[in-house]
């Protein structure tokens, strides 16, 4: 196995056929041999944390954060956040899951974290997301917190851009690359 890609976007290029992955941006949690898990950082869905605590029948939560749909495999809620006490899983420094719906109800109520929650989420069987990078896929670039919570709105442009300069610039004199490749 190459080496793992947890605390990677996964951003999905023109190559990608799965309607479901289209201009997404995947944040690895975990890639082991076994298989891999990731949630869809840049797709929204039209429910807030307070609608969901109401449809699941927990106690009341204000929060109208919105709900990301973390990809089409089912699965537990997965909060993404920053509050290493409720961590389950590290994903990279600063940055954690949990999947527990006691820690996920702490999170989502904690005014000083930042969170993002996840309905579904985005997995591979072993051997899986290698034969789809080796396809081209997937494009990979290291996550940060930041990013992981910029707009996502703009997300998959931004990691594209990124990782095109990445590829073109050791080949490109740093003077002759624009700061927005598209005013060239």
């Amino acid at each position: 196995m190459t080496t793992s890609l947890a605390g990677h976007f996964l951003v999905a290029s023109p190559h990608l056929t799965d309607p479901n992955f289209n201009k997404t941006a995947v944040l690895m949690l975990q890639h082991e041999e076994q298989g891999a898990l990731g949630v869809i950082v840049n797709r929204p869905a039209d429910k807030t944390v307070r609608e969901v605590w109401e449809m699941i029948d927990a106690d009341p939560c204000d929060c109208d954060d919105v709900i990301y749909q973390g990809g089409p495999v089912p699965g537990p809620l997965v909060a993404v956040h920053t509050l290493s006490k409720l961590a389950e899983h590290e994903v990279l420094p600063g940055l954690y899951t949990s999947i527990e719906r006691d820690a996920v109800d702490q999170v989502v109520r904690q005014a000083k974290c930042q969170f993002r929650l996840f309905s579904g989420n985005s997995g591979w069987a072993g051997g899986q997301l290698e034969g789809e990078l080796e396809v081209g896929g997937w494009l990979k670039w290291p996550a940060s917190v930041d990013e992981f919570f910029s707009d996502p709105e703009t997300l998959w442009d931004r990691l594209t851009s990124k990782i095109g300069v990445s590829i073109l610039a050791p080949k490109i004199d740093p003077k002759q690359v624009p700061k927005d490749p598209r005013m060239n």
